[in-house]
C-alpha cells in the first residue's frame, strides 16, 4: 500500500480506503463482529490505515467494532465518520445538517469509536434547509474545540461545496479537503462537476460504490438461477448501458489474469492522483481479491475500451465550450500557440 495527502493537508492516509458499512449485521446484509475484525485487520497487514464509517452506518455497530477492533493502535488510524442521517427515527431534528445535530452526533461518535477526536468528518449528504454559514462555523468550532481535526463532504452539489469552500476561507473557517461521492465505470456523471471542483479545490475525491453496486464484478451476468434472475430485476443499475460495461470489465479481466473487481477499481484509481476508492467486504476472501487491484497495469488499448464504452455525455456547457468554432471565437483563432 501506498500513500497520500488528503486534500491540501498534510494528512497521509493509504491509496485505498476501507468502507465499513458492512460491519455488523442489523441491516441484514452485513458481517458478524468475527468477519468484520478479520477483514479490518487484513487490511491493517496490508498497509491500510483509513477507516471510513458513520453514526448511521448499521445503527452504531460499526463505529463500535471499529473502537473495539482499534484497541491500543489508534493513533495509527486515521478515522473518518460522518453526520447528518438519523440515528434514532421519528425525530425532527436527529437528522440534517444544522448544528444541534452536528454537535450530538460527534458526541455519539466520539462515545461508540472511544476516542478524544475524528480525524475526518464528513457532511454525509446536503439537507438544502441548513443555511451554508451555519454549517460551516458550526464545523468550524469543532475543529477548534479538537474534537474534528480536518471535514469533507459527502453526496452534495458541486455548487453547495464550492460556496462552502469560498465563504470558509473567506472568513477564515476551518474548508473542506475530502469530497466523498458515487463514482465508477456505470457512474461517471461526477465527470461533469464534481471531479473538475474538486481538482481546481485540491480536494482528494473518496469513491464509494467504485464496484457499480456489486454490477461490475460480473456476478450479474454469469448465473441463470432464481436468486440471480431476482436480482437482476431489482437492480435498477442493471440496463443495456451497465450491461455492456460490466461484460467489457469481464473480458479485460479474462484477458489479462485479474478479476472483474480489481479491473473495475483499477480504473477507478487510474482517473487521478487524489482519487482514493472506498473497497468494502463482507467476507476475508473478497477483500484479499480488491486489495489485489493494486497490482494492474492496463495497456493503453485495455484503458482506451474501458473509457470508451463507459463514455458519457458531459453536456452543456462543456461540450459547447469545447467546440473548435467556441475556441476560435474566444481565442482568436490562436488557442494552439497559447501555453497554459
Amino acid at each position: 500500500m501506498r500513500y497520500q495527502l488528503l486534500g491540501k493537508s498534510g494528512l497521509r492516509v493509504s491509496e485505498l480506503c476501507l468502507g465499513t458499512m458492512t460491519f455488523g449485521t442489523e441491516w441484514g446484509t452485513g458481517s458478524d463482529k468475527a468477519d468484520s475484525q478479520a477483514v479490518f485487520q487484513r487490511y491493517l497487514e496490508a498497509g491500510g490505515n483509513f477507516l471510513d464509517t458513520a453514526n448511521h452506518y448499521t445503527n452504531g455497530t460499526s463505529e463500535k467494532f471499529i473502537a473495539d477492533f482499534a484497541q491500543g493502535m489508534r493513533q495509527k488510524l486515521i478515522y473518518a465518520t460522518k453526520y447528518t442521517l438519523y440515528t434514532q427515527p421519528n425525530d425532527i431534528n436527529d437528522g440534517g445538517n444544522h448544528r444541534k445535530n452536528l454537535v450530538q452526533s460527534v458526541e455519539g461518535s466520539l462515545q461508540r469509536l472511544q476516542t478524544d477526536y475524528i480525524d475526518v468528518l464528513y457532511i454525509h449528504a446536503w439537507d438544502y434547509t441548513t443555511p451554508v454559514e451555519e454549517v460551516m462555523r458550526g464545523l468550524d468550532d469543532l475543529v477548534r474545540a479538537g474534537k474534528v481535526l480536518y471535514i469533507g463532504i459527502s453526496d452534495t452539489p458541486a455548487w453547495v461545496v464550492s460556496r462552502a469552500n469560498m465563504l470558509a476561507e473567506l472568513r477564515g473557517w476551518t474548508q473542506f479537503i475530502g469530497l466523498q461521492i458515487e463514482y465508477s465505470l456505470v457512474e461517471r456523471t461526477p465527470e461533469r462537476e464534481l471531479l473538475p471542483m474538486a481538482k481546481e479545490l485540491d480536494m482528494s475525491v473518496l469513491a464509494w460504490a467504485p464496484l457499480g453496486a456489486g454490477l461490475l464484478t460480473g456476478k450479474y451476468l454469469e448465473s441463470n438461477d432464481s436468486t440471480t434472475k431476482r436480482m437482476k430485476s431489482d437492480s435498477a443499475r442493471l440496463t443495456p448501458t451497465t450491461t455492456k460495461i460490466a461484460q467489457k470489465v469481464v473480458e479485460i479481466a479474462r484477458r489479462t489474469g485479474y478479476s472483474p473487481a480489481q479491473i473495475a477499481l483499477a480504473w477507478v484509481k487510474e482517473q487521478g492522483r487524489k482519487v482514493i476508492p472506498i473497497i468494502g467486504a463482507r467476507r476475508l476472501s473478497q477483500l484479499e481479491d480488491n486489495l489485489k487491484c493494486l497490482e494492474v497495469q492496463f495497456s493503453e488499448e485495455d484503458l482506451a475500451e474501458l473509457n470508451a464504452i463507459s463514455q458519457i455525455s458531459l453536456g452543456f456547457p462543456h461540450e459547447m465550450l469545447g467546440k473548435s468554432v467556441v475556441k476560435d471565437r474566444i481565442f482568436g483563432g490562436k488557442q494552439d500557440l497559447l501555453d497554459f
